[in-house]
């Protein structure tokens, strides 16, 4: 395994990273928090809506495993700005189109984009800090992505507010513009190193390997919740007869809080205060609890759930990040994460739709009990036996060089 840089990259190298977390997540959720409310004409039921708000995210689930092996292969940087144009160009096509059925091609164009430059981000932020920074460096990519998720609404619902889903999309165009002109500018050039010849059966191996498996499906649970948050909560919030603009302020409550836990978690694990295992099994706890507390009616049950949901995610991605890469060689950083990111967006993308199904057979209320049954479920399926997973799971804060 080749070694990690020594000392952390400076902050301004950082923010276009960070910049780019911020852009996925405001282009992913400030559409699928007002989707429901404000495109009648595209969104003419929940099935409809699942269906769109996993599309972007299927597209990630196909090629993100397949750039971030090519970011290992040609370097990070030029997958990232390749992505955040094409993202751009994917926004600009529904901003001049607007039809619903030019809605569907955009969602799907800007998953694919998405798909390049997200895992070439999370790679830079592990290859471009030492392994006993990378919890506080991790910590802070989901900071500002989580700023992304907290603006998404409720500046998301503003501005369709102002001018329909055709503003929101050319914002969301100008905004990758001008991440992918700073990062050009900023960010050095991260090269691509020897590699080992790999097989299939090595990457099975590999990816079979609980140190992979377990963070990655805490990661997938956390991912599951939060996308059904942002993009049912809203529909509790309207059956509760809430605004659109107090409901998307209600949702945004959900991406705050994880921002604030967020670098705290990281912090705490860098420092020794907290191990992986206790805070993604402290994590998926709580997120199943934030899905349980959307059962509950009216404006208390969205509050409760949002905060929940926030707390859980918010612990549990950045110390799954950074177990991800202390167990991973510096050479394969972007297939881990690609690969890691599949896992997500297979939460992403399957929790809305297990919810949506779920209520169009019974109720919303039956979607989120079916999903908090199954992220409860997840500290077993993520984590394994207590015994095995103590010899097999990394600490990120016992890997230090």
């Amino acid at each position: 395994m080749n070694t990690p840089p020594m000392t952390a990259a400076p902050r301004r190298t950082m923010w276009p990273l960070y910049a780019a977390g911020f852009t996925t997540a405001f282009g992913a959720h400030g559409i699928a928090a007002n989707l429901g409310g404000f495109s009648e004409d595209a969104v003419t039921s929940l099935l409809v809506l699942g269906g769109l708000l996993a599309l972007y995210d299927g597209a990630e689930v196909l090629l993100k495993p397949v750039f971030g092996t090519l970011a290992d292969r040609i370097g990070a940087k030029p997958v990232l700005l390749g992505g955040l144009i094409a993202f751009a160009c994917a926004s600009a096509l529904y901003a001049v189109a607007d039809s619903p059925g030019w809605l569907w091609a955009a969602r799907l164009g800007q998953g694919a984009a998405a798909s390049a430059f997200s895992p070439s981000a999370s790679a830079m932020v592990a290859r471009l800090n030492p392994a006993a920074k990378r919890g506080r460096a991790f910590g802070s990519y989901g900071f500002y992505k989580s700023i992304g998720y907290t603006l998404g609404p409720l500046l998301g619902g503003v501005l369709v507010w102002a001018g329909g889903l055709r503003l929101l999309f050319t914002v969301m165009a100008v905004c990758s513009v001008a991440v992918a002109v700073w990062a050009a500018l900023t960010v050095p050039v991260v090269p691509p190193l020897p590699r080992k010849r790999q097989t299939v059966a090595d990457l099975a191996r590999r990816l079979a390997d609980p140190s992979f498996l377990a963070p990655t499906a805490a990661l997938t649970a956390a991912t599951a919740a939060l996308s059904v948050g942002v993009g049912f909560l809203p529909v509790s919030g309207a059956a509760a007869g809430l605004g659109t603009v107090a409901t998307g302020a209600a949702v945004s409550v959900l991406a705050a809080t994880a921002a604030v836990v967020q670098p705290k978690a990281g912090r705490a694990l860098d420092a020794g205060r907290l191990t992986t295992r206790t805070g993604l099994l402290t994590g998926l706890l709580v997120t199943a609890a934030g899905l349980a507390a959307a059962m509950l009616p009216g404006l208390a049950g969205v509050l409760l759930a949002a905060a929940l949901i926030g707390s859980g995610t918010g612990l549990i991605t950045p110390l799954g990040f950074a177990a991800l890469a202390a167990s991973t060689p510096e050479e394969r950083m972007g297939q881990t994460m690609g690969s890691a990111e599949l896992g997500r967006e297979l939460g992403d993308a399957g929790g809305p739709l297990l919810v949506a199904g779920v209520a169009t057979l019974s109720t919303l209320t039956s979607g989120y009990a079916a999903l908090a049954v199954l992220v409860a479920a997840g500290p077993l399926l993520a984590l394994g036996l207590r015994s095995r997973t103590a010899q097999t799971l990394p600490d990120a804060r016992r890997s230090r060089p």
